[in-house]
Order: structure tokens, then C-alpha cells, then sequence
């Protein structure tokens, strides 16, 4: 009989190599005041180059969802998590547009195995009312990423330049395979759970409406979270003329700040489930909450764009964010259940993840077309209040979709 998989360790693993993931996907905006001048790329070209990771990531959403549920995911997550790397090192050594360009279209490719392979391993791995706290700690594990990522990333590009920094990373991730493939054990011969004749195909998962009401949530989630984890160091740098210390300084204590946030909502939804409050009250009430603080709370802040009241509002924007991603994941994965946990994760984070071109892209344009931050976070606010809308008035109960009746 094969040993229970230890649980504690693996959720571990997982949230560190999602702090790998985002600090590998960030890089490139914590290095822009210095890439920007060294390859004279224009905002525009700079806002290309931040959604040319995107393309891969999302379009090889639909090919990791798939592969997750059919493949052991140890190796899966293991064999993209080595091609990141590997292509986050290789960026050091870019010289030109096109070659950068190449390199984040690959690291695309490799990160787009992570959240479908997550999303396997704790459907499979976690009960219900600990998956909360789970999905949580991978959330923090991405904030505390980006937060470590712009705060050490800021200082070390600052005194030694962009190159070691993107070098140091991509050795970082291989040594996270070392234990990763001791502790997670691999999947039992023949466990395949597509083989199920109850399990869903592709246009089944796309007729439910619960499945597309996450889609636009995540995408009014992302459309914020990309924006600024692709132009705020800029934004902060440029606009509030902070120097890179000072930048990498805030914008971690802002990360920082909404992991602890993250934890804490995920272990009081498991808590508040443990005790009797359904799912769709509490899971669904923070989604929709939490949107919709990030979204009205950016807006107001945009009239004060010229205050330093603009970047107490956007703390608390983010905040609202960091309490939707902690349950949102948790959510999807309830309806989504066992049989359809990867491909549903990455047919939705392929949705979600077209955020990724277009936000930072939009976002550039606008500010050479304007001079300004001020329509670009202006539309942001507007799509993530949307998101927020959807979790509201289209996903109406968060329950196991019935996969044999639909």
C-alpha cells in the first residue's frame, strides 16, 4: 500500500515554486528603469515585450489542463518548472529586442504547466475543508514571490545590474527540483482519472454557466494583478520619481502585506466551512467582495493620482485582491471536483490569462499616447469591477458540478 503523501511538505513546495513562478514572470518589470535605456525600448515596445509572455502562458493553458489530468503531475510540474528556469537564465545573456522577446515566449510555455498541475495535486491530495488553507498558502507564496522578487530584485539590480539577477534566478529553480522530486510521490501506475466514462470533455465544462462566471472574475482579477506587477515599478520609479531602493521597498511591503492578507482569509473561509457556513456563502461573498474592493477603491484613487493619498487607495486595492486569490482557486476547484480539476483550471486560466497581452500592451499604449498612468489604471479599475460583477450575478452557488447530468 502506498503512503499517504505528506501533505504539509508538498503544499510547501508548491507555494515556493509559485514564488519561483512570479518572480521568474516579474523579473522584467523590476529590471525595466535600467532594460529600458540599455535596449532603448520605447513604453510601447516595453508593453509588447510584458505581454509576449502571456501568449504561450495562456494558449498552453488548454495543453497543461489536459496533460495534468492525464499524466503524473510530479514529472509534469518538475519538466516545466526546469524549462522556466532555463529560460529566465538564458534571458541574462539577451542583447536585443527579438532574442528577449523568444526567451518570454518560452518562459510561457514552462509556467503554464503550475496552476493546472495544483489544482491536480489538491483535488486529489486535500479535503475540502482544508483546501482553503492550501490554495491559500499557494497565494501567499506568489505575493510573498513577487513581494522578495522587487524587494531583493530592486537592490540587486540597482548595485550589480539586471543580467546576475536573471542568472541567480534561473539556478534558484533548479534547486527547487531537488526536493521536489524526493518528497512528491509519483502517481500510482494506471491512476489516470480521465479513464472515468463520467469524466468531462472540453464543450461539456463550456456549457456551464458557473465555469464562464469564473472566467470573467479571474479575468477582471488578472487584468489588475497584471497591470501592475508590469508597470507599477515603472510607475513608481518614473511618475513618484522613487529611487530603486525605495521602489523595490514599497513595492514588496505592498506584497508582503497582501500575502499575510491571503493567509489569513483562506484559513478563515476552511474555518467558517468547518463550522456550518456553506461554500457559496463564503467563497463566493469573498470573490465578489474582494473585487470589488480592488476595482472602486483603484477608481477613487485615480482622482487623486496626483496625491500620495492615490497610494494609500491602491494598498487597500490590493488587499481586496489578495482576499479574492486566496479562495478563488478553492472555489473553482469545488466546481470543477475531481474528475475535471485540471483541464477546468486550465481551460479558465487560459481565459483568465489573455488579461496577460492585453493589460500590460493597453496599458503601455496608453501612456504614450497620453503622457500619463491615469487611463490606463482608469481601465483597469473598470474591468476588475466587472469581475467582480460576475462573481455577483452569474456564479449563483459554489457546489461539485454534477458531471454525469450535465
Amino acid at each position: 500500500m502506498q503512503r499517504p503523501p505528506p501533505i504539509a511538505a508538498i503544499t510547501f513546495l508548491l507555494a515556493l515554486s509559485v514564488g519561483i513562478n512570479y518572480i521568474d514572470r516579474t523579473n522584467l518589470s523590476i529590471a525595466a528603469p535600467l532594460l529600458k535605456t540599455e535596449l532603448h525600448l520605447s513604453a510601447s515596445e516595453l508593453g509588447f515585450i510584458f505581454s509576449a509572455f502571456f501568449w504561450t502562458y495562456a494558449c498552453f493553458q488548454l495543453v497543461s489542463g489536459w496533460l495534468a489530468d492525464r499524466v503524473d503531475v510530479k514529472w509534469l510540474l518538475g519538466a516545466g518548472l526546469g524549462l522556466w528556469s532555463a529560460a529566465t537564465a538564458a534571458a541574462a545573456f539577451v542583447h536585443g529586442f527579438v532574442p528577449l522577446l523568444l526567451a518570454r515566449l518560452i518562459l510561457g510555455v514552462g509556467e503554464s504547466v503550475a496552476y493546472p498541475s495544483y489544482s491536480r495535486i489538491l483535488v486529489e491530495h486535500v479535503p475540502e475543508d482544508r483546501r482553503g488553507g492550501a490554495n491559500a498558502a499557494i497565494s501567499a507564496g506568489q505575493m510573498c514571490g513577487i513581494a522578495l522578487g522587487t524587494l531583493a530584485g530592486g537592490m540587486l539590480v540597482a548595485r550589480l545590474g539586471w543580467r546576475p539577477f536573471f542568472i541567480a534566478l534561473g539556478i534558484l529553480g533548479f534547486l527547487w527540483l531537488v526536493p521536489w522530486l524526493m518528497v512528491m510521490p509519483s502517481r500510482p501506475p494506471g491512476h489516470v482519472p480521465e479513464a472515468s466514462p463520467d469524466a468531462p470533455r472540453i464543450a461539456q465544462i463550456a456549457r456551464q454557466r458557473t465555469f464562464w462566471g469564473a472566467c470573467v472574475g479571474l479575468f477582471g482579477a488578472n487584468y489588475f494583478s497584471y497591470t501592475f506587477i508590469s508597470w507599477l515599478p515603472l510607475y513608481l520609479v518614473d511618475y513618484r520619481h522613487y529611487s530603486m531602493d525605495r521602489m523595490g521597498a514599497t513595492t514588496g511591503a505592498i506584497y508582503l502585506l497582501v500575502a499575510v492578507t491571503a493567509m489569513i482569509t483562506g484559513r478563515a473561509a476552511d474555518w467558517r466551512i468547518v463550522r456550518g457556513l456553506s461554500t457559496l456563502a463564503i467563497r463566493r461573498t469573498i470573490c465578489a467582495s474582494g473585487l470589488a474592493v480592488a476595482g472602486l477603491l483603484l477608481l477613487v484613487g485615480m482622482t487623486f493620482i496626483e496625491s500620495p493619498i492615490s497610494m494609500v487607495l491602491l494598498f487597500a486595492a490590493y488587499l481586496g485582491w489578495g482576499a479574492f486569490s486566496a479562495v478563488h482557486w478553492a472555489a473553482s476547484q469545488t466546481l470543477a471536483g475531481p474528475l475535471a480539476a485540471g483541464r477546468w483550471t486550465g481551460m479558465q486560466n487560459f481565459i483568465g490569462n489573455l488579461a496577460g497581452p492585453t493589460a500590460p500592451l493597453v496599458t503601455g499604449i496608453l501612456l504614450d499616447h497620453t503622457g500619463g498612468y491615469f487611463w490606463g489604471f482608469v481601465v483597469t479599475a473598470v474591468i476588475t469591477t466587472i469581475g467582480a460583477a460576475s462573481w455577483t450575478f452569474v456564479i449563483l452557488d459554489v457546489r461539485e458540478t454534477d458531471w454525469r447530468a450535465a
